[in-house]
């Protein structure tokens, strides 16, 4: 958990903050929801997101 906040804070976050609070909620939302889980690269996944890695598992498992 504390490497996706590191992650949050380092690459996301404005440097001066949010104006206000549903500003900070709507865009951490869109970076955990869509940019950290089905965009953003992870070497601990060789390089593919959560996303993928999780379809490429159930894939190989034949989960559907």
């Amino acid at each position: 958990m504390e490497r996706v906040f590191r992650s949050l804070k380092s690459e996301w976050v404005p440097d001066l903050g949010y104006r206000s609070l549903p500003d900070a909620t709507k865009d951490v939302g869109i970076y955990l929801m869509d940019y950290y889980n089905r965009q953003r690269p992870h070497t601990f996944n060789g390089g593919i997101s959560p996303v993928m890695a999780e379809e490429k598992l159930n894939i190989l498992s034949g989960i559907s």
